[in-house]
C-alpha cells in the first residue's frame, strides 16, 4: 500500500521535525570536533557532521516530494529549540562529556527509536527509497553507538559515573518526552499507535539513563 494523499503532509510533517533535529545534530558534532583532543574522535565526529546534513537533505527532499505546499512553513518544536538552547550552554562550557550525552545518546537515541517506528510504517505502505533509508537508519545507529562508547570509557577513566549522567541526563529526556508528545496527533493521523512511539523512544536508550542510578559495576555488565 502507497502513502495516501491523506497521509503525506503528516509524514511531511514529522520529517520537518525530523530534519530539524539533523541540522542541531550536524552543528553539534561540528563544534564537538573543535572541543576534541583526540584525531580518531574528531575524524569520527566530522564524519559525522557531513552525513547529519546529508541527513537533512534527504529529508527536506522527502518533504518536498510528499507536501510540496507545506514546505518550511512548519513551526520549530519549543521543546527542540529549549533543547538547542541547553546544548549550546554546554558546548559554550566545553562541557564535551554533557554534550555526547544530549546529542549523541540522548537526541541520536530518540532520532533512531523514530526512524525505525518510521521505517516500519513505511516499509509496509510500499514507500520508495527503501535502500537510502535503511543507510540514514544505520548512521545514526553508529552515531548512537559513539556516543556509548565515549562516555563508557569516560566512566572507566574516571572522569564522571552513572549518578552524575543520570542527573544530567534529566532535563534532555523531560524534553524529548514533550517532543513525542507533542508529535501524538501526526502520529495518530497515520494510524500509528503514539503511546508505541513513545515508549519506543526509552528502548533505545541505556537502562541506566532511564531508571534509577546503579553502581558503575551494573553499567559495564549491560554495556
Amino acid at each position: 500500500m502507497l502513502v495516501s494523499h491523506d497521509e503525506r503532509e503528516p509524514i511531511a510533517r514529522l520529517l520537518t521535525f525530523l530534519e530539524h533535529g539533523e541540522r542541531m545534530a550536524h552543528d553539534c558534532a561540528k563544534a564537538q570536533a573543535t572541543l576534541s583532543d583526540d584525531s580518531g574522535t574528531r575524524r569520527f565526529l566530522l564524519s559525522q557532521a557531513k552525513q547529519e546534513a546529508m541527513h537533512a537533505m534527504v529529508f527536506q527532499g522527502a518533504i518536498a516530494w510528499l507536501a510540496p505546499k507545506h514546505l518550511g512553513d512548519v513551526p520549530v518544536l519549543p521543546a527542540l529549540e529549549e533543547y538547542r538552547a541547553i546544548l549550546d550552554e554546554a558546548l559554550a562550557r566545553r562541557d564535551l562529556l554533557e554534550t555526547f550525552l544530549a546529542e549523541q545518546v540522548v537526541l541520536e537515541g530518540l532520532g533512531e527509536a523514530i526512524l525505525t517506528r518510521m521505517e516500519q510504517g513505511l516499509a509496509k505502505r510500499a514507500a520508495p527509497f527503501g535502500r537510502l533509508r535503511r543507510i540514514l537508519l544505520h548512521q545514526e545507529e553508529a552515531h548512537h553507538g559513539f556516543g556509548r562508547r565515549q562516555l563508557g570509557r569516560a566512566i572507566e577513566r574516571g572522569e564522571t559515573d552513572v549518578t552524575d549522567l543520570n542527573r544530567r541526563a534529566q532535563r534532555y529526556l523531560a524534553l524529548t518526552d514533550a517532543m513525542v508528545f507533542t508529535l501524538c496527533d501526526l502520529f495518530e493521523s497515520i494510524d500509528e499507535d503514539a503511546t508505541a512511539w513513545a515508549q519506543d523512544v526509552r528502548t533505545f536508550l541505556p537502562e541506566w539513563l532511564t531508571q534509577e542510578p546503579m553502581a558503575d559495576s551494573q553499567w559495564h555488565k549491560q554495556e
